[in-house]
């Protein structure tokens, strides 16, 4: 199963930091957080992805490019270029880079990879938050549904719209708007996707969390995993902040093995 992540918006909000880079290869413990996502799904056996780049695209596109030589010891013949590599124990990750366009929204974005996602269901999430949920069990729940889409549900009171879930917590019937004390399940993103849901995009400036999500709701096709461990997006300096102490604590997220 192929992993789709968003990584071309503008990220005006961590503005410090993204008035150089994308806010996806902002760094937390000294590797941008698109690699700890990446390493979160590898530990869960899915190693093939696809970056849906726009804003400072080049700067994803030069890192993965030259990930193997920032990663490993070697020696050049600098008359031949020949490249012996030394000790090399990377990823073996399959990693493709899209330009999605500078002012696509989500859906769009995510409409112009289906080429490269193809016709089965693949996972989709967001390239600035982490956490320790099950992916495996994830997919496993997703599976027994007959969903378009599962969703990840998490707790996360104050800034974010929450979501309106059945009785048992296994679909989404509505949306609420955020309020200052509202402590209700949000949409974590760790998406399952089934491929129909390229046909509730309609053009570049979608917006993948509004039209087809609402769309679905009305189908009885959007469902929910609900996760109660761990999450946490970087929409903030603030939050980056956060992410580097858990780091250094130990990352609740870092289900792999080093």
């Amino acid at each position: 199963m192929k992993v789709a992540i968003f990584a071309g918006g503008f990220g005006t909000r961590l503005s410090e930091e993204t008035s150089v880079r994308p806010k996806p290869m902002v760094e937390i413990g000294g590797r941008p957080i698109i690699w700890h996502i990446m390493k979160m799904y590898a530990a869960h056996g899915l190693r093939e992805f696809v970056v849906l780049g726009g804003y400072k695209v080049d700067y994803i596109r030069d890192y993965f490019l030259n990930y193997r030589g920032t990663r490993s010891d070697y020696t050049i013949d600098l008359a031949s270029g020949a490249v012996q590599w030394h000790d090399d124990n990377l990823e073996d990750w399959k990693v493709t880079v899209l330009d999605t366009g500078g002012d696509s929204m989500t859906g769009g974005r995510l409409r112009r990879a289906r080429a490269h996602l193809g016709d089965a269901p693949f996972c989709l999430t967001y390239g600035d938050g982490v956490s320790d949920v099950n992916i495996s069990a994830l997919i496993d729940a997703h599976r027994k549904s007959d969903r378009w889409c599962t969703l990840t549900a998490v707790t996360q009171p104050g800034r974010y719209g929450a979501l309106r879930l059945s009785d048992d917590r296994s679909h989404v019937e509505g949306f609420r708007e955020k309020g200052a004390a509202d402590g209700g399940l949000i949409n974590g993103g760790f998406f399952v996707c089934e491929p129909e849901v390229f046909e509730l995009i309609d053009s570049d400036q979608t917006v993948w969390e509004n039209e087809p999500m609402d769309r679905m709701v009305e189908l009885g096709k959007l469902g929910s995993f609900a996760h109660d461990g761990y999450w946490q997006s970087m929409d903030s300096l603030r939050d980056k902040v956060v992410l580097e102490e858990a780091w250094a604590a130990g990352a609740p997220w870092k289900v792999w093995k080093d």
